[in-house]
């Protein structure tokens, strides 16, 4: 398993990334699902500083300090530099719990920051924020996380296995490798529909969904499907789409909608999952 998410719009979202044990958000109720997998978790990414996102730190920091859990792992907050609800928030937890028998390490970014994950011999993995428009005022951002790879340099594609091997035997394994920096995931956060410049190459792209018909919304501080769909059909490299923060009032529609969009991106090769409001989603 990937991932595990909840997500309902105004309500509470969530999203675990269980390869790198990190957390996008943290809306109410996560600690109450996760039990002790908050132990777990390493780093939390926010997005932005609205109820539904940030509600549950509180209680996820409480219960990693209370609970009989593993307090040697430190707990990382990552949040865009800036945010004063945020700040806040964070503050107010901070002087709830004076005595934290773990280290709690806040850090604010900035475009261009970056944040390491893993890094083991050759792999890498990374996140980096981008900015995104929400609300009037909100400093807002969405997360790509990035993973560095090795591919056969292009002026060897035509040796043999055995040339390569004897390259790899006089030189070692760099010689006949360039690195590159794949995009695996993508993170929309909340906003309207994120561009092809931003969403190209990445493998798998969560974007927010809150509207399913554009007759619903009333502003222009979140997405419809028709816009989503569009920017899918104008990127490439994308592989899986994963719609989330989805309104409650379509609830009893969501497998019409699923086909619906199917339907709309099969050309495309890309598959297509729907987080459904009530139900924690794994994939």
């Amino acid at each position: 398993m990937e991932f595990q998410i909840f997500s309902k719009a105004l309500y509470s979202t969530w999203i675990l990334y269980r390869p790198e044990r990190i957390l996008f958000d943290s809306g109410e109720g996560i600690s109450t699902i996760l039990g002790n997998s908050v132990y777990a978790i390493k780093d939390v990414f926010v997005t932005h500083g609205h109820v539904d996102h940030i509600a549950g730190l509180w209680g996820l920091i409480n219960t990693r300090n209370t609970a009989m859990g593993d307090r040697d792992k430190p707990l990382r907050i990552n949040y865009p530099a800036g945010n004063r609800a945020i700040e806040a928030f964070l503050d107010f937890i901070v002087s709830m719990n004076p005595r934290l028998r773990y280290d709690m390490i806040l850090n604010p970014l900035d475009d261009g920051n970056e944040v390491f994950l893993r890094t083991a011999g050759s792999f890498k993995r990374s996140v980096r924020p981008f900015r995104v428009k929400h609300t009037a005022g909100e400093i807002s951002c969405g997360y790509h996380i990035y993973e560095e790879r090795r591919k056969l340099k292009e002026e060897l594609s035509g040796l043999t296995s055995n040339e390569i091997a004897s390259i790899v035997r006089e030189k070692g394994r760099d010689a006949i490798t360039d690195i590159y920096t794949q995009k695996i995931v993508t993170i929309s956060g909340d906003t309207f529909a994120l561009p092809p410049e931003i969403i190209s190459n990445s493998e798998t792209l969560l974007h927010e969904c809150t509207f399913l018909q554009e007759k619903d919304r009333r502003n222009q501080n979140h997405s419809s499907v028709e816009e989503v769909i569009d920017s899918v059909k104008h990127s490439e490299g994308i592989k899986r789409l994963i719609l989330y923060h989805i309104s409650g009032r379509y609830t009893s529609r969501m497998k019409k909608w699923h086909s619906f969009v199917q339907k709309e991106l099969e050309d495309t090769g890309v598959e297509v999952y729907v987080v459904h409001p009530e139900h924690v989603f794994t994939l």
